[in-house]
Protein backbone atom coordinates (compact mmCIF):
# COMPACT_ATOMS: atom_id res chain seq x y z
CA UNK A 1 0.00 0.00 0.00
CA UNK A 2 1.69 3.58 -1.56
CA UNK A 3 1.67 5.92 1.24
CA UNK A 4 1.96 9.96 0.98
CA UNK A 5 4.74 11.33 3.32
CA UNK A 6 6.07 14.80 3.35
CA UNK A 7 5.45 18.39 4.75
CA UNK A 8 5.44 22.01 3.18
CA UNK A 9 8.27 23.81 4.61
CA UNK A 10 7.67 27.41 4.51
CA UNK A 11 8.94 30.33 5.05
CA UNK A 12 7.65 33.25 7.65
CA UNK A 13 6.44 35.10 4.33
CA UNK A 14 4.94 32.36 2.85
CA UNK A 15 2.83 31.98 5.71
CA UNK A 16 1.59 35.03 6.25
CA UNK A 17 0.55 35.42 2.54
CA UNK A 18 -0.90 31.73 3.09
CA UNK A 19 -3.60 33.36 5.60
CA UNK A 20 -3.95 36.36 3.52
CA UNK A 21 -5.12 34.21 0.83
CA UNK A 22 -8.05 32.34 3.58
CA UNK A 23 -9.10 36.07 4.36
CA UNK A 24 -8.07 38.21 7.42
CA UNK A 25 -9.28 35.69 9.85
CA UNK A 26 -8.04 32.50 8.26
CA UNK A 27 -10.40 29.25 7.70
CA UNK A 28 -12.99 27.92 9.30
CA UNK A 29 -12.40 24.79 11.44
CA UNK A 30 -14.66 21.38 11.72
CA UNK A 31 -17.42 22.35 14.20
CA UNK A 32 -18.00 20.73 17.03
CA UNK A 33 -20.52 18.37 18.59
CA UNK A 34 -21.07 14.37 19.50
CA UNK A 35 -20.51 12.17 22.68
CA UNK A 36 -17.48 11.20 23.77
CA UNK A 37 -18.89 7.76 25.09
CA UNK A 38 -17.31 5.76 27.91
CA UNK A 39 -13.80 3.50 27.61
CA UNK A 40 -13.96 -0.09 28.03
CA UNK A 41 -11.20 -2.50 29.47
CA UNK A 42 -7.83 -1.96 30.74
CA UNK A 43 -6.94 1.91 29.98
CA UNK A 44 -3.47 3.02 29.64
CA UNK A 45 -1.90 6.88 29.38
CA UNK A 46 0.39 8.64 27.91
CA UNK A 47 2.59 12.06 28.31
CA UNK A 48 1.03 15.06 26.63
CA UNK A 49 2.59 14.97 22.75
CA UNK A 50 4.94 17.89 22.99
CA UNK A 51 7.87 19.26 20.97
CA UNK A 52 10.79 21.48 22.16
CA UNK A 53 11.61 22.66 25.17
CA UNK A 54 9.25 22.29 27.77
CA UNK A 55 10.79 25.68 29.28
CA UNK A 56 10.30 27.97 25.89
CA UNK A 57 9.31 31.18 26.61
CA UNK A 58 5.42 30.50 24.60
CA UNK A 59 3.50 27.32 24.58
CA UNK A 60 1.47 26.56 21.91
CA UNK A 61 -1.47 24.03 22.56
CA UNK A 62 -3.37 22.83 19.15
CA UNK A 63 -6.49 20.90 19.55
CA UNK A 64 -7.48 18.46 16.65
CA UNK A 65 -9.26 15.68 15.37
CA UNK A 66 -7.67 13.35 12.48
CA UNK A 67 -10.35 13.16 10.36
CA UNK A 68 -10.79 16.82 10.40
CA UNK A 69 -10.02 17.97 6.38
CA UNK A 70 -9.15 21.66 8.03
CA UNK A 71 -6.68 20.19 10.41
CA UNK A 72 -5.36 18.38 7.86
CA UNK A 73 -4.32 21.82 5.97
CA UNK A 74 -2.90 23.10 9.50
CA UNK A 75 -0.89 20.03 9.86
CA UNK A 76 0.42 20.65 6.35
CA UNK A 77 0.52 24.36 5.83
CA UNK A 78 1.56 25.57 9.31
CA UNK A 79 2.83 23.47 12.05
CA UNK A 80 6.47 22.70 9.96
CA UNK A 81 6.54 26.57 9.87
CA UNK A 82 5.73 26.87 13.38
CA UNK A 83 8.19 23.95 14.14
CA UNK A 84 10.62 25.22 12.21
CA UNK A 85 10.30 29.35 13.03
CA UNK A 86 9.75 28.79 16.88
CA UNK A 87 10.03 25.04 18.05
CA UNK A 88 13.88 24.11 17.22
CA UNK A 89 14.91 27.77 18.38
CA UNK A 90 13.63 27.05 21.43
CA UNK A 91 10.72 29.71 21.87
CA UNK A 92 7.98 27.58 21.54
CA UNK A 93 6.52 24.41 23.38
CA UNK A 94 3.92 22.94 20.83
CA UNK A 95 1.86 20.85 22.84
CA UNK A 96 -0.92 18.26 20.52
CA UNK A 97 -4.22 17.35 22.26
CA UNK A 98 -7.17 15.51 20.81
CA UNK A 99 -10.36 16.79 20.42
CA UNK A 100 -12.85 14.53 18.16
CA UNK A 101 -15.65 16.70 17.25
CA UNK A 102 -16.06 14.15 16.14
CA UNK A 103 -16.08 14.31 12.16
CA UNK A 104 -16.40 10.43 11.87
CA UNK A 105 -17.76 8.51 14.53
CA UNK A 106 -14.91 5.32 13.85
CA UNK A 107 -11.80 7.21 12.85
CA UNK A 108 -11.87 10.63 14.81
CA UNK A 109 -11.55 7.84 18.12
CA UNK A 110 -9.43 5.28 16.88
CA UNK A 111 -6.87 7.26 14.63
CA UNK A 112 -5.60 9.39 18.30
CA UNK A 113 -6.14 6.01 19.77
CA UNK A 114 -3.15 4.56 17.47
CA UNK A 115 -1.23 8.02 17.24
CA UNK A 116 -1.23 7.57 21.73
CA UNK A 117 0.28 3.95 21.12
CA UNK A 118 3.04 4.99 19.30
CA UNK A 119 3.93 7.57 21.00
CA UNK A 120 3.98 4.75 24.25
CA UNK A 121 6.47 2.85 22.23
CA UNK A 122 8.85 5.94 20.69
CA UNK A 123 8.10 9.16 22.40
CA UNK A 124 7.05 12.19 21.29
CA UNK A 125 8.66 12.78 18.09
CA UNK A 126 7.55 10.10 16.45
CA UNK A 127 4.00 10.73 17.91
CA UNK A 128 4.58 13.94 15.39
CA UNK A 129 5.65 12.39 12.91
CA UNK A 130 2.67 8.88 12.62
CA UNK A 131 0.88 11.86 13.30
CA UNK A 132 1.74 13.75 10.26
CA UNK A 133 1.35 10.59 8.04
CA UNK A 134 -2.23 9.96 9.49
CA UNK A 135 -2.97 13.37 8.33
CA UNK A 136 -1.40 12.92 4.48
CA UNK A 137 -3.43 9.41 4.63
CA UNK A 138 -6.54 10.73 6.10
CA UNK A 139 -8.62 9.56 3.30
CA UNK A 140 -7.55 5.82 3.79
CA UNK A 141 -7.35 5.77 7.62
CA UNK A 142 -8.52 2.58 9.08
CA UNK A 143 -6.72 -0.30 10.79
CA UNK A 144 -4.67 -1.37 8.08
CA UNK A 145 -3.74 1.73 7.54
CA UNK A 146 -3.07 2.35 11.31
CA UNK A 147 -0.92 -0.90 11.46
CA UNK A 148 1.40 0.23 7.70
CA UNK A 149 1.98 3.85 8.47
CA UNK A 150 3.32 2.34 12.50
CA UNK A 151 5.88 0.42 10.55
CA UNK A 152 6.80 3.44 8.57
CA UNK A 153 7.99 5.17 12.03
CA UNK A 154 9.52 1.45 13.26
CA UNK A 155 7.15 0.86 15.94
CA UNK A 156 5.08 -2.65 16.19
CA UNK A 157 1.92 -2.48 14.26
CA UNK A 158 0.57 -5.30 16.70
CA UNK A 159 0.79 -3.45 19.39
CA UNK A 160 -0.93 -0.40 17.55
CA UNK A 161 -3.92 -2.67 16.02
CA UNK A 162 -4.48 -4.14 20.18
CA UNK A 163 -4.45 -0.55 21.27
CA UNK A 164 -7.37 0.39 18.98
CA UNK A 165 -8.92 -2.84 19.05
CA UNK A 166 -9.05 -2.43 22.75
CA UNK A 167 -9.83 1.27 23.61
CA UNK A 168 -6.49 1.11 25.25
CA UNK A 169 -6.18 5.15 25.22
CA UNK A 170 -10.29 6.00 24.67
CA UNK A 171 -10.54 7.80 28.21
CA UNK A 172 -7.34 9.62 27.22
CA UNK A 173 -8.83 11.16 24.73
CA UNK A 174 -11.88 11.94 26.06
CA UNK A 175 -9.96 13.66 28.56
CA UNK A 176 -8.51 15.78 26.09
CA UNK A 177 -11.87 16.98 24.88
CA UNK A 178 -12.72 17.05 27.99
CA UNK A 179 -9.99 19.71 28.36
CA UNK A 180 -11.45 21.89 25.47
CA UNK A 181 -14.63 22.00 25.87
CA UNK A 182 -13.67 23.41 29.19
CA UNK A 183 -11.82 26.25 27.44
CA UNK A 184 -13.82 27.13 25.15
CA UNK A 185 -12.86 24.89 21.82
CA UNK A 186 -16.26 24.33 19.61
CA UNK A 187 -14.05 23.05 16.45
CA UNK A 188 -10.71 22.05 14.96
CA UNK A 189 -7.89 23.20 14.67
CA UNK A 190 -8.11 25.37 17.83
CA UNK A 191 -5.04 26.68 18.48
CA UNK A 192 -4.16 28.60 22.46
CA UNK A 193 -0.68 30.71 22.42
CA UNK A 194 -0.17 30.27 26.09
CA UNK A 195 -3.16 29.91 27.27
CA UNK A 196 -4.85 32.42 24.75
CA UNK A 197 -7.09 31.66 21.72
CA UNK A 198 -5.75 34.15 19.51
CA UNK A 199 -9.33 33.56 17.12
CA UNK A 200 -11.94 33.62 19.83
CA UNK A 201 -14.48 34.01 16.44
CA UNK A 202 -13.86 30.26 15.61
CA UNK A 203 -11.75 31.12 12.24
CA UNK A 204 -8.38 30.92 12.36
CA UNK A 205 -5.82 33.20 11.42
CA UNK A 206 -2.82 32.00 10.47
CA UNK A 207 -0.62 35.68 10.86
CA UNK A 208 -2.47 36.23 14.00
CA UNK A 209 -1.14 32.64 15.51
CA UNK A 210 2.35 34.37 14.71
CA UNK A 211 1.43 38.01 15.77
CA UNK A 212 0.33 35.88 19.43
CA UNK A 213 3.92 33.95 19.34
CA UNK A 214 5.38 37.43 18.84
CA UNK A 215 4.45 39.23 21.34
CA UNK A 216 5.58 37.08 24.21
CA UNK A 217 8.77 37.04 23.08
Amino acid sequence: MKRSRGTTRLSRRRLLQTGALFGVSGIAGCLGGGNGGTGNGEQETTERPTLGDSDAPVTVAVYEDFACPHCRTFNEDVTPQLVSEYVEPGDVAYEHYDFPIPVDETVSWQAPQAARSVMKQAGSETFFEYSELLFANQGSLGMETYVDLAAEVGVDGDVVESAVSEGRYRQTVETDRDNGIDRGVGGTPTVFVNGENPAPDGRLGYSGIVQAIESQL
